[in-house]
């Protein structure tokens, strides 16, 4: 006689897939769509005017403190010179 026990274990079906599937979205596809909405919402969130105002301040700061650096060699260098001669 012909055993009725598959030998394989039988393919899954419908239910069975659809199972599967329902595990592998909540363990990949709610956290990637929370990763994905909490980028979006920081993205959003970030205002890039006060960045814009601090790093023009931060150039004009440069500007001035090269201008004070500029200046001063030369200021030390007529010194030397006119003692010199």
């Amino acid at each position: 006689m012909l055993p009725t026990v598959p030998a394989f274990g039988g393919v899954p079906g419908g239910p069975e897939l659809l199972i599967i599937l329902i595990i592998f979205v909540l363990l990949f596809g709610v956290p990637l769509v929370v990763i994905a909405g909490a980028v979006l919402f920081l993205t959003l969130r970030s205002d890039d005017e006060p960045d814009a105002d601090r790093i023009a301040e931060l150039e004009a700061e440069v500007e001035r403190l090269r201008e004070r650096v500029s200046d001063e060699p030369e200021e030390a260098d007529g010194d030397d010179q006119s003692s010199a001669q």
